[in-house]
């Protein structure tokens, strides 16, 4: 056994849910008893069955597949049973057998005997296996609450903060209109994903938005299933603030300011907030030149580039 190098913050999932996340079907196990989920991979226990016992990661959820199974049938019967001992004996979060084949009576009663519960699906091994991880890193990410509106813009996540009143869902409002799509109003979750910032809803206010002097409107009804997105990649923070005439402002754009987010350094521009200002062709415009930065682009260092060499002259 060794220590776990990514784990997590401990995670409760009821059987229930955890088979119905993960199409799976549950063969031993009470629904309302809950998994332990701290780590993000998964593990096939052919080695340890093999008698190679070093460096087994006894908290990943555990999967049989054909490999396994059919080198347990090649063992005699008492080797198998001991075998499979020594597997659930390890306080495992769970097993899942694949490709539909049916656990045998000594794998159900062993289960039983040390409170592990066990699943099957009729997913290929490398299926589930891809599924699984997918769904560890959302349910074990780190995440946190964000005041803001976020939304894809041209194919770029863009965040708008700021305080109260800036606009920012009157804004966002008028981008949906123009063909972008809304992930979330007023509280945005984040989660930091094998590196990457991802934005989404909580479920219970997905596709809703205050608009003062309207109230709360229902953007997937009203606009259509294509002017909304659950999740998004968090790649450009926007803060409105209230013009100053006498603010500081980086008129050219050559000085890049980050937002940092569970540890990630997210591009930031502040944009003044002032009358009779189109907030959402300014936000537009930004994510395209964002989305030509991440292409190589860089207007800014074109510009200079090309004053440099007018002066040499």
């Amino acid at each position: 056994m060794y220590s776990e190098g990514e784990e997590r913050e401990v995670q409760y999932v009821s059987i229930e849910k955890f088979a119905k996340d993960c199409r799976l079907t549950i063969v031993e196990g009470e629904k309302d008893s809950e998994l332990q989920l701290t780590t993000v991979n998964v593990n096939r226990p052919g080695l340890l069955l093999a008698g190679f016992e070093d460096y087994f990661g006894d908290k990943r959820i555990q999967v049989i597949g054909n490999a396994e199974y059919c080198y347990l049938n090649s063992c005699a019967d008492e080797d198998r049973a001991m075998k499979l001992e020594s597997l659930l004996s390890r306080k495992i979060p769970c097993v899942i057998y694949t490709r539909g084949i049916e656990p045998s009576n000594v794998m159900k009663q062993l289960c039983i005997k040390h409170n592990v519960p066990l699943f099957k699906t009729d997913l290929l091994t490398s299926q589930l296996v891809n599924e699984l991880v997918d769904y560890l890193n959302d349910l074990l990410a780190l995440s946190a609450s964000m005041h803001g509106v976020f939304l894809e813009v041209s194919g770029i996540g863009v965040l708008l903060t700021g305080n109260s009143g800036m606009g920012k869902s009157e804004t966002a409002m008028e981008l949906v209109h123009r063909g972008h799509r809304l992930v979330a109003d007023d509280n945005v979750i984040v989660k930091k994903i094998q590196g990457k910032i991802i934005g989404s809803s909580p479920a219970n206010i997905r596709h809703f938005m205050e608009i003062r002097g309207i109230g709360i409107i229902n953007v997937q009804s009203m606009f259509g299933v294509g002017s909304v997105l659950n999740q998004k990649d968090v790649d450009l923070v926007i803060e409105l603030r209230e013009w100053q005439p006498d603010a500081e402002s980086n008129r050219l754009g050559d000085i890049v300011h980050y937002e940092n987010i569970l540890g990630i350094e997210i591009p930031k521009l502040t944009t003044p907030v002032m009358a009779g200002r189109n907030l959402a062709i300014v936000t537009e415009v930004a994510a395209r030149n964002e989305r030509l930065k991440k292409l190589g682009f860089n207007a800014t260092a074109q510009l200079l580039a090309n004053v440099g060499f007018s002066n040499e002259e």
